[in-house]
């Protein structure tokens, strides 16, 4: 069977996977263009499979960022590695993200490996990241490490595509190579969606991720964010709402809650102050957020708590 011809309209889905931290949710967000996966320089960051929608005119494409594949040490560490296994058998092209400033590892082989054993095995892009942080002459051995590590791992890169998310170099670069990959077929999303995602859910990541500026070793690992509530404020007037979000942050120890609490309440009111913004950005409301700790010690080795916690 040929394919189709160019000018038939194409979607589907993509999904980017890689190490920790290697800049898949902010290239996610760079492909959106609107931020609806929470980045941070913290490993591990990102815990579901968020969708994000690219509206083209020959193509509607669903990328889809995953959490980064590591050695897990918890329970919820081995959830999350199922869930970008689970992601593969559901998605026409996988992007591999490769960061520039780190030379190709262990890691990164095994998760090319990983893929590789796959019965059904998804086109592969490879993702040079973060080219803004390397100097040409890295940037091109780089590539070269790159086209080593899929002929060592038996597999065929579709395209290696360098690109900085954070500057925009080449980022419609990656949808120009990622779109022609996907079968010939209809929309999924209407016009102007960008994720399918609640409003719950992102409201609690970007609590989370304004959680996480600032805080050290293991804490990061050990937040979750639960919405208790959202609702419109009753009584006001049509062009004044005030939305108000009660939410939790979730941590294991009583002595984690006094950190994200802090001297007199100071960091608490700095994560309630930054979330509140980004929020309202998203929502285009403005919000009252209420915002708890709460602990639950060893969260992330419970079933019975991973799984109230929608993990």
């Amino acid at each position: 069977m040929t394919d189709a011809p160019n000018h038939e309209f194409r979607s589907g889905f993509a999904c980017f996977v890689g190490r920790p931290n290697a800049g898949k949710s902010t290239l996610t967000n760079a492909l959106v263009g609107q931020k609806v996966a929470i980045a941070s320089s913290k490993p591990q960051t990102t815990r579901h499979a968020i969708r994000g929608i690219v509206h083209r005119a020959d193509a509607q494409l669903v990328v889809i960022d995953t959490p980064g594949l590591h050695k897990p040490r918890t329970l919820l560490g081995e959830r999350l590695n199922q869930l970008v296994r689970d992601t593969w058998d559901t998605v026409d092209v996988v992007g591999v993200c490769l960061p520039c400033d780190q030379r190709p590892g262990p890691g990164d082989a095994y998760i090319v490996g990983e893929i590789a054993k796959l019965a059904h095995r998804p086109k592969l892009v490879a993702l040079a990241t973060k080219t803004d942080l390397v100097s040409p002459t890295r940037q091109r051995q780089h590539l070269l490490a790159i086209q080593k590590l899929g002929a060592e791992a038996g597999v065929t890169w579709e395209h290696i595509v360098p690109v900085s998310a954070t500057t925009g170099d080449q980022v419609t670069d990656v949808a120009d190579v990622l779109c022609p990959l996907l079968p010939v077929g209809p929309a999924y999303y209407l016009d102007g969606e960008i994720t399918d995602e609640p409003s719950e859910t992102l409201v609690a990541e970007l609590i989370r991720e304004a959680a996480l500026e600032g805080v050290r070793d293991e804490l990061p690992h050990s937040i979750t964010v639960v919405i208790e509530e959202m609702r419109l404020r009753e009584g006001r007037p049509d062009d004044r709402p005030l939305l108000d979000v009660f939410a939790s942050m979730v941590v294991e120890r009583d002595s984690q809650k006094a950190i994200m609490i802090g001297h007199r309440g100071g960091r608490l009111k700095e994560v309630g102050t930054a979330a509140r913004e980004q929020i309202t950005k998203l929502l285009g409301t403005p919000v009252h957020l209420d915002l708890r700790i709460k602990v639950l010690k060893d969260w992330q080795r419970d079933p019975k708590h991973l799984n109230r916690l929608g993990f």
